[in-house]
């Protein structure tokens, strides 16, 4: 299998070899992130085919320093912006929507990316890694288990053997953690 910054190399050539290779060594991945995220086999599909395309198009100019990361980072927000599609159309929702809006309440959504804006992300960004920093292993795994891969709180407390209620205040609490370092930071929530 071939190393990431060869796969990376093969982006900027322009050699389509880069898909494949990502496929073979990162497509289970992303497919498990997307499948965590919609719960539909023929849309996960859908979103990793998406995850190339945005990978191939980011790829002259951006350079990823991990490239796991990278494509992990582009399935993510490829599979959200599904949800919200079917979430706008339907107004159901699914775990993806309820952790979303559970941090809605800390970090503010930006909307258009004005010089202002971008740094206020940058520091929304050192904020939560400093918090993320400050917490126990097992509660950082809980908040990134819930909002990074937007898994249930019953699939949480199960992987972690603990109980609901005490994934739940563990996220109440990272979450007053985080709020209250933004509001030091100065950032408007």
């Amino acid at each position: 299998m071939m190393q990431d910054e060869q796969i990376i190399e093969l982006y900027f050539d322009r050699n389509e070899r880069a898909l494949t290779e990502t496929s073979d060594k990162y497509g289970n991945y992303c497919r498990t992130i997307a499948r965590t995220i919609l719960n539909d086999e023929e849309t996960v599909k859908e979103c990793f085919n998406d995850t190339l395309f945005h990978s191939w198009n980011a790829m002259p100019p951006k350079r990823p320093n991990c490239l796991k990361t990278f494509v992990g980072k582009i399935t993510r927000n490829v599979s959200l912006q599904r949800v919200r599609a079917a979430h706008a159309v339907k107004r159901g929702g699914g775990e993806a929507v309820i952790a979303i809006d559970e941090l809605q309440e800390c970090i503010p959504a930006t909307t258009a990316y004005e010089a202002e804006q971008i740094e206020e992300e940058i520091v929304i960004r050192e904020v939560l890694d400093a918090v993320l920093s400050e917490l126990t292993t097992q509660n950082r795994r809980i908040f990134v288990r819930r909002y990074w891969y937007c898994s249930s709180i019953e699939e949480i407390a199960k992987a972690l053997g603990l109980t609901e209620g005490n994934v739940r205040t563990s996220l109440s609490r990272s979450r007053n953690k985080l709020r209250a370092a933004l509001e030091e930071a100065g950032v408007a929530l």
